[in-house]
């Protein structure tokens, strides 16, 4: 008896599926019972059953498909009122509960409750709508407003929806295309909501900066998943039926039916060319992006966007210039951040003319003992050796680097060691004005005259004392260090370096210096990603060196063996020998070896 009352409710839950798809079907076969839409998306819900939700989705997918085109471009707009048109009111009536029906679809879609499944179907229906809502073009109000609910929603950023959006839909270059100008307006309707919760405080305010954290990174997981703008020049795979962009056209909807195809027809041979749309992404791209980076980024955003930035966003800015602003104010944070964007600001004024007065004031700072351990490490003592490449950099800018490297070479762990004496290496060769900074002599005296009106003279004089360092290493303005005073003493230490791949590295970098014409730059890039293990198996690497040697797996018992002369036998062969002894003489046998030939 037990099992009894869980087959009625089989039995109820079966009538209730055959009674949908009854519906169903008297929907799309009479327009008498087109009231039966109301019952059928009621069922369109998270809490209705997957085969119940699925049941109504076809039926009313298959009713709106051909409708939808037709339909007014919402449910608020009016008849005229010269002429009131029922069919007009009836169109309306239609809208209102296709705007509901989507609603309950994405309603749907980010629930996490549902299955994948159903989800995934979910999403191909609202795709479908996008794709033929707009009398053949793409239907970007549905589509924001898709984009509009997964961004305020509370999934998570790694849903599974957003995997199965990139990987069905955005190999398409129209949904890209509105796929920039929706986040982009999303970012600044963010940034206003931000300015709003500064003035909020309590558990509103926490709520509110949680879920807007939330909403940044879903924003930035579809920014980053977006493909490349060089691979979309390539392949043009379209998703809408009438074309990439069509032409301009009036997007009030029409009263008249047959105006409204024949416009669309019209628009469906108005496809800009390539180039047209080319120009039109870089400009979507650049303002989605732009928008995106004034958000308040959370710190692991942050460091994900400094590391693809020069990459993957600025070779496509239409205007890359924009982006000073963000990489100034993220380049005087400092730390770890700062080095993530010395990358893009370099290529900002290497080749976009940025002016960024500033700039080796700020990498000047940015030389601590903590950089050696950054994960980062590499790209910056490669940026930071191409930056103090030019020669119209002062003599005692780059004498303070030196300097700065060299303190620093007495803290780091070896491998840093070698990357410094690189870096130092490179500015003497290139910078002659510095090679003072090599050998010092101590006591040296400046004297300066000056002469006034009177007649009298004035004398100035300084003297440096032997043994004095006058190297500032906690000043962070390069100018002011006296490092034109000093010397490069820590580099001669190094020569009593424990590690031995440094000290003989120091050592070879002397005799480079002494033929400075034929010396040419090192390259840090071989050094960037040394370590301790590094390090240590190049010493155990054995080298070897051509020397005579000679292994026996026995101990020998014999001075030659009889593989070194092949064809040679050796024989005893007994001979006499006298010797004199007190007087005597005495016969003695010894062995003589023959040899002889076989």
């Amino acid at each position: 008896m037990a099992g009894a009352p869980s087959a009625k409710k089989k039995q109820k839950k079966g009538d209730e599926l055959s009674d949908l798809k009854i519906l169903g079907q008297q929907l799309l076969t009479s327009r008498a019972h087109v009231n039966n839409l109301s019952h059928l998306l009621k069922f369109i819900s998270v809490d209705s059953p997957p085969q119940f939700v699925l049941e109504c989705l076809l039926s009313l997918q298959s009713f709106f498909t051909p409708l939808v085109p037709q339909l007014p471009a919402s449910s608020s707009s009016e008849p005229p009122k010269t002429h009131p048109d029922p069919e007009f009111k009836y169109r309306t009536w239609l809208r209102s509960k296709f705007d509901d029906f989507m609603l309950r679809l994405t309603n749907v879609v980010v629930a996490s409750e549902c299955e994948d499944a159903l989800r995934e179907v979910v999403l191909d229906a609202i795709m479908e709508f996008v794709k033929v809502g707009h009398a053949g073009k793409f239907h970007s109000a549905i589509y924001h407003r898709l984009l509009d609910v997964l961004v305020h929603s509370t999934i998570s950023s790694d849903d599974v929806l957003f995997d199965l959006l990139v990987a069905k839909y955005f190999n398409y270059i129209d949904v890209c295309y509105f796929t920039y100008i929706s986040l982009g307006k999303l970012a600044r309707t963010l940034e206003g909501k931000e300015d709003k919760s500064l003035c909020s405080d309590g558990k509103d305010g926490i709520q509110t900066q949680s879920s807007m954290e939330l909403s940044v990174r879903k924003i930035h997981n579809l920014l980053s998943q977006m493909p490349s703008l060089e691979d979309s020049e390539k392949e043009l795979n379209i998703w809408s039926a009438s074309g990439v962009f069509p032409g301009k056209s009036n997007d009030k909807e029409c009263v008249d039916l047959e105006d409204k195809q024949r416009k669309s027809q019209g628009a469906k041979n108005k496809v800009l060319p390539h180039r047209s749309i080319w120009k039109k992404m870089k400009l979507k791209f650049t303002k989605a992006w732009i928008s995106f980076l004034r958000l308040p980024l959370p710190l692991d955003v942050y460091k994900e966007v400094l590391v693809s930035l020069h990459q993957d966003v600025i070779p496509y800015l239409s205007n890359p210039i924009m982006l000073c602003d963000f990489l100034t104010r993220t380049y005087d944070i400092g730390n770890v951040v700062s080095v993530m964007a010395l990358s893009s600001l370099f290529i900002l004024m290497t080749q976009h003319g940025l002016e960024y007065p500033n700039f080796y004031d700020k990498l000047y700072a940015l030389l601590e003992p903590s950089i050696f351990l950054a994960k980062h490490r590499a790209k910056f003592f490669q940026l930071l050796d191409a930056c103090l490449k030019s020669s119209l950099l002062p003599a005692y800018m780059v004498a303070a680097f030196c300097k700065k490297l060299g303190r620093l070479a007495l803290f780091v762990p070896p491998s840093g060691a070698l990357v410094i004496v690189a870096l130092v290496h490179n500015l003497l060769l290139r910078h002659p004005s510095i090679s003072f900074l090599v050998h010092r002599e101590g006591g040296t005296e400046t004297t300066t005259e000056t002469s006034e009106d009177n007649g009298i003279a004035n004398q100035e004089t300084s003297q440096d004392k032997a043994g004095i360092d006058y190297f500032n290493n906690e000043e962070n303005n390069p100018k002011d260090a006296n490092a034109m005073r000093s010397s490069l003493w820590e580099i001669e230490s190094l020569r009593h370096h424990y590690c031995p791949a440094v000290s003989r590295f120091v050592l070879s970098m002397e005799n480079d210096l002494a033929f400075r014409t034929r010396t040419p730059e090192i390259a840090i890039k071989d050094f960037c990603h040394g370590s301790y293990a590094t390090i240590f198996n190049a010493e155990e690497r054995p080298r070897v060196r051509q020397v005579p040697l000679a292994f026996y797996k026995a101990t020998p018992t014999h001075l030659f063996s009889e593989s070194d002369f092949e064809g040679w036998t050796f024989k005893p062969e007994a001979e006499e020998s006298v010797n004199v002894i007190d007087g005597g003489e005495t016969t003695v046998k010894s062995e003589k070896r023959k040899r002889t030939a076989r």
